[in-house]
Order: structure tokens, then C-alpha cells, then sequence
């Protein structure tokens, strides 16, 4: 069973992140390659441990992170299950997005509310939580307006 560094704040710096008092650490770690379906999950599982050995509380995934799609957000679910069991979940910023194609049809990509909502259940899911900390779209829609 994983246990945490005792010592995992003592030198990472952490900084606000606009008026919501959100503290960040100056490092996150992106699991955009090295945790996805093909990769060794052993190794992705090492990497996330260490990371938050050192200070590293935000990891930031979308809907899409693979190959193949989603699966980064399912084994970073399998990590999250089997080493930041209960409150360990309170001391993590996990943040996902979407934007990209994810299935066929009109509402498979881009940025229209019916996709973003879509997109944020399956990454909930994948990950199995009940919340993201940010969700946000990973691409600009030239159809959709930001508003």
C-alpha cells in the first residue's frame, strides 16, 4: 500500500490561480503521454506517486489523453482507487478537458454545451469521481461563443 512522503509540501512552491484562492503548485504533472492504454501502467502509477511525493498535487488530463482516447483518464482512475483513497482525494487538483473528437455524430467534438457536459460525465466516469476541480475546453469552437 502506497503511503506519502510526510515531508511532500516542504519544497514545492504554491501560488494562487486567479480570484478563486485556488493554490497551484509552480509544477503539475500533464498525463498526456506515458499513461494512456499501450503504455506500462506500473510505471504511469510510479510516476503520479512520486510526483506527489514531491509537492506535485495537480494532474491534469482531458478527455482524449490515450492512446487510445480515455484511457489515460482510466488508469489515473485505476491510480486513484488503489493509492488516494479517501481524504488523499482532497489534497489533489485533477482537472480534464474537452474538444476534440471523442465520437461520431455532431455532438462528438468542439465546444457546444451538449459536448462539454457530455465530455465532463464520461471523464468523471473514466476516472470514477464524483468532481473535476477545473474542467475547461481544450480547443476554441469557431461556432461556439465563449459566453
Amino acid at each position: 500500500m502506497y503511503t506519502p512522503s510526510e515531508s511532500r509540501y516542504a519544497n514545492m512552491i504554491y501560488n494562487r490561480c486567479g480570484k478563486s484562492g485556488l493554490l497551484l503548485p509552480a509544477i503539475s504533472l500533464g498525463l498526456w503521454h506515458n499513461f494512456g492504454g499501450v503504455d506500462v501502467f506500473q510505471d504511469g502509477r510510479n510516476i503520479i506517486r512520486r510526483a506527489f511525493d514531491k509537492g506535485i498535487t495537480h494532474f491534469d488530463l482531458a478527455n482524449n489523453y490515450g492512446p487510445p482516447p480515455g484511457s489515460a483518464e482510466e488508469n489515473f482512475g485505476r491510480v486513484l482507487k488503489k493509492d488516494f483513497r479517501g481524504h488523499l482525494r482532497d489534497e489533489l487538483i485533477i482537472s480534464s478537458k474537452a474538444g476534440y473528437l471523442m465520437w461520431p455524430g455532431p455532438y462528438g467534438e468542439w465546444g457546444s454545451r451538449k459536448y462539454l457536459l457530455a465530455s465532463c460525465d464520461q471523464s468523471l466516469k473514466r476516472m470514477g469521481i464524483d468532481y473535476v476541480d477545473i474542467f475547461y475546453s481544450h480547443r476554441p469552437d469557431p461556432d461556439t461563443p465563449l459566453e
